[in-house]
């Protein structure tokens, strides 16, 4: 029988088992008295093994029965889900490249463009000497890969609207491909063609703007000016090359039209408010930074400069129309203020659209401003103020991807008087030059550009140079 002890005790562990599997209670303990009697009779168990058992078995089923488990009580309801925080949303703006942060949006914009360009010019010689000429002159043809009339760029903006205005904050880098030989004029002068140079920054744009509906804007900090801005931002050269002054050692970015039908704005400090559209017009004017001049005497100026400029935009039956016209005005004083000079200068311009054909055409006329860039040459550095004018004329055919456009413009500029004309018989004349282009749409952001420019500077004395350029690369704005 001690044989079957273990037996019984695992068949007796498993009906137990079995019954509290199937939730059995204290009123199971007759069937496991009888399965226990049974087992008995069987002789699986000894007379000590049952009665054992059965002992045990009643006093588990004398104890007390369990107080049922209590209900749990019924799950709170969840609280309520706050509401979100919509200052620590991040979005993305509805077009462009950009994010909104809460009420502030940050917009990104940019450019990247590069040229071959290869420059033929006249071979030098005592009658190519021009003070002041675009054309290059040379004993050899030179060849680069540079930045064309805009280097590259890259305009940060966060705007918001606060206490009914809306605010703005700009900044824009513009970084060239050819690396600079820095000097007065930063990034602006000419490059360093050799290895282990760097790279440029021309951090044109820094500025705040304020403005509301019915108000206008007001504009503080560093930007690009009132006078000639329409003459530059319309230009086909601004996307190409254009001349490309010094090829040989290139700088942050080429002359495109510069000095050959314009004179050059520049970015410049400035407080400027410019007015709400009405029917079309809106009108602009500034405080700006004095400026010196490039070729002139030191100055020491107690007034500062002022710009205007007022715009049309609209329709006359099917062309489309864009008008200005601007105006600037400086004084010029020189230490202890022995010598002084206005530089003042107009201009007007028309850019017409019908159908796939725009047209620009564009005019200027200055005294005390110079030519090219702002204040060279703008006097015989005697307190004499020389006149100058220009003008360009452009038009540009689109064709589905394709266009095809030209244009030629002149920048000419005067003697002061008499003795000017004898001591410097070199000085520039008149700058020209002629352009043809093609460009290709290659996708939304790429354009190619293949261009052919032949420019020619004169003196007065009837010196002269000319050189040819070709241009071959591609713009990409995002």
């Amino acid at each position: 029988m001690k044989a079957h002890k273990g037996l019984a005790g695992t068949m007796l562990a498993t009906t137990i088992a079995l019954g509290i599997t199937l939730g059995a209670t204290p009123a199971m303990a007759g069937t496991s008295a009888a399965l226990l009697k049974r087992l008995h009779e069987k002789g699986i168990l000894s007379d000590e093994e049952y009665q054992q058992l059965l002992r045990e078995d009643e006093a588990e089923n004398a104890a007390p029965a369990p107080a049922p488990a209590a209900a749990p009580a019924p799950a709170a309801a969840p609280a309520p889900a706050a509401a979100p925080d919509s200052d620590r949303f991040v979005r993305r703006t509805a077009s462009g490249v950009g994010l909104e942060v809460g009420d502030v949006t940050l917009s990104f914009s940019g450019s990247v463009n590069g040229f071959y360009v290869h420059d033929n010019p006249q071979t030098a010689s005592a009658r190519t000497a021009v003070t002041g000429g675009i054309a290059n002159v040379g004993g050899n043809s030179t060849s680069s890969v540079r930045n064309g009339l805009l280097p590259g760029f890259l305009k940060v903006e966060a705007t918001t609207h606060q206490g009914g205005w809306d605010v703005g904050a700009h900044f824009g880098m513009y970084p060239g491909i050819n690396s600079a030989a820095w000097g007065a004029l930063g990034a602006n002068n000419g490059g360093q063609p050799t290895a282990l140079a760097t790279a440029g920054i021309d951090f044109r744009q820094t500025y705040l703007t304020f403005g509301r509906a019915g108000f206008g804007e007001v504009k503080i900090g560093r930007d690009i000016g009132l006078f000639g801005s329409d003459a530059i931002l319309n230009d086909i050269t601004l996307l190409s090359s254009g001349a490309p002054g010094g090829n040989v050692a290139p700088a942050n970015t080429t002359l495109g039209r510069i000095g050959s039908g314009y004179i050059y704005t520049d970015f410049q400090p400035q407080i400027t408010y410019t007015t709400p559209s009405l029917s079309g017009f809106k009108a602009a004017f500034g405080v700006f930074q004095p400026l010196s001049s490039l070729t002139g005497p030191a100055e020491q100026n107690g007034s500062p400069g002022f710009q205007a400029k007022l715009t049309y935009d609209g329709k006359v039956g099917p062309v489309g129309a864009h008008l200005w016209v601007s105006g600037i005005t400086q004084k010029h004083d020189t230490l202890n203020r022995t010598l002084a000079y206005t530089g003042k200068g107009l201009d007007l311009g028309a850019k017409l659209t019908a159908g796939p054909v725009t047209a620009v055409g564009y005019y200027y006329t200055a005294s005390g401003l110079g030519t090219t860039v702002l204040n060279l040459f703008d006097s015989d550095g005697l307190g004499h103020a020389r006149d100058s004018h220009g003008f360009y004329a452009q038009a540009m055919a689109t064709f589905g991807k394709v266009s095809v456009g030209g244009s030629y413009g002149e920048s000419r500029l005067n003697f002061a008087n008499a003795i000017d004309a004898a001591t410097t018989p070199t000085l520039v004349a008149k700058n020209s030059s002629y352009v043809g282009q093609v460009r290709y749409g290659l996708t939304s952001w790429v354009t190619l550009i293949g261009e052919y420019v032949s420019a020619k500077a004169q003196a007065h004395n009837g010196n002269s140079a000319k050189s040819d350029t070709l241009a071959l690369g591609g713009i990409l704005f995002f």
